[in-house]
């Protein structure tokens, strides 16, 4: 697919533009008196900014093809992302004197000349995305509930940039839909220059469609099935077409032993790293939630850990004691206390669980750890909802950082299995990075739940 070639334009944009603006700053600032040894001398340390802003960059889904369109929404977040970026720059070299410049005004400078060059870079880059930067052209065979969600996906982003050609899996055609028959799929690759042919059905089952399929590989087709290209497109897997053996074929568990010895590894060194530098502001919170209400300041509960075994997680109390029945969080609470709100906002109620990571009970990325009780309910609706468990739960995981809220309910506990079997079936550290950099832009954005 074109879209890792259009991340990287992106990304290749982003860092002209950096230096470009420096070295406009640099002009304006200094005019005749400037000199290649002030370019060296601001080279090196607006470097480390450079890289510094790039991850605010990433966190805050700049970079996020889907968020690729000249909105408002957009604007906000590239907005919010920029303010973040020169704030850190301002405590970059304030914290840091040694490097030898202190450019107070120069920095000042700069921030406006690369908001005004940034927004013209990404204003003509989400036009071109939509107009002219190169298409996927796809062709679907046959048609089902997946391919209407799909559609609808790329009818609502057309910046997204996939032409669809929709063919029919035998030899029928339905020229009122657009849908041509799979006789005419040479002559459709030959005039639309397909790149990729997403199968929504399995070709052992129609020898027509098997023999018309490998005919065409002599044009160097790519052929995808449609839940793995759905999985590609919206980083899920669609629960529709998963069995037993989608278990036994995509879950290489022997493949990932050196990945879960390694993230054990840092597993633990970061939940001691902020451990030890958070516990005094444990006290604070501790004496925040005693003065808001009554009741213990950590709650004790039990959950399901790997392989269904039942632990103790440690979170912050966020709810009054008081008449509280302990069924599962709704939407607007209203037994969440004022304090308790800012904490959930924040995922900071979930700090004391570094304890539980230390004790090899959790992990800092993977699917959130269920009630026992709500698990065994779900289990008996949910085909597979067991198989959550398959791996260490997380403080936090791809659910958490899709932008959706979901409840216990049986509907939004089948989305979020979507999201923990994606995770559980392409976990690596690229993966984990990615959701933790994205965790800390939520808890930033204080879009918690």
């Amino acid at each position: 697919m074109n879209n890792k070639f259009k991340k990287l334009v992106l990304l290749g944009g982003d860092i002209i533009i950096l230096y470009f603006s420096l070295y406009l700053t640099l002009i304006i600032r200094y005019r005749d008196s400037y000199t290649n040894l002030i370019w060296s001398n601001h080279f090196w340390p607006f470097t480390l900014i450079f890289i510094l802003w790039l991850i605010i960059f990433y966190i805050s889904n700049l970079y996020n093809l889907n968020l690729a369109v000249n909105n408002l929404k957009f604007y906000r977040s590239s907005g919010r992302a920029l303010v973040i970026a020169g704030l850190t720059a301002i405590a970059f070299f304030y914290l840091l004197p040694q490097i030898g410049i202190a450019p107070k005004r120069n920095l000042f400078i700069y921030i406006i000349v690369f908001a005004v060059c940034l927004y013209f870079w990404r204003y003509f880059y989400n036009w071109s995305l939509k107009s002219y930067l190169p298409k996927n052209n796809i062709g679907i065979v046959g048609y089902n509930s997946l391919v209407r969600e799909i559609i609808n996906e790329f009818r609502q982003k057309p910046h997204l940039g996939f032409n669809i050609s929709f063919i029919a899996d035998d030899q029928t055609s339905d020229s009122a839909l657009g849908i041509k028959p799979i006789a005419e799929l040479e002559k459709l690759i030959n005039g639309h220059k397909l790149d990729t042919i997403i199968l929504s059905h399995d070709p052992h089952q129609s020898e027509y469609l098997r023999t018309t399929l490998f005919n065409c590989l002599r044009f160097k087709i790519n052929y995808v099935s449609l839940p793995n290209f759905y999985e590609a497109i919206t980083g899920k897997i669609p629960l529709d077409t998963i069995n037993q053996m989608w278990f036994l074929e995509n879950l290489n568990e022997n493949s990932k032993i050196w990945f879960d010895r390694l993230k054990l590894i840092y597993d633990f060194v970061l939940a001691f790293i902020i451990f030890i530098i958070t516990v005094p502001a444990w006290i604070i919170i501790a004496l925040m939630i005693k003065l808001e209400s009554l009741g213990p300041v950590f709650i004790i509960m039990e959950r399901l850990g790997k392989n269904n075994k039942i632990f103790k997680l440690i979170k912050f109390r966020t709810m009054k004691e008081e008449g509280n029945d302990r069924s599962p969080t709704r939407a607007h609470d209203p037994r969440i206390t004022k304090f308790g709100g800012f904490l959930r906002k924040t995922r900071i109620d979930e700090l004391p669980q570094v304890i539980n990571i230390l004790k090899n009970q959790m992990s800092f990325v993977g699917p959130r750890p269920e009630r026992p009780e709500l698990s065994s309910e779900l289990e008996k609706f949910i085909p597979f909802y067991g198989q959550r468990t398959l791996v260490k739960p997380g403080l936090t995981g791809s659910d958490q950082i899709s932008g959706e809220y979901h409840s216990p309910s049986r509907e939004d506990s089948l989305k979020k299995l979507q999201y923990d079997l994606f995770y559980i079936k392409n976990r690596s550290i690229y993966l984990d990075l990615s959701i933790i950099l994205k965790t800390v832009a939520t808890v930033l954005s204080r879009k918690g739940v």
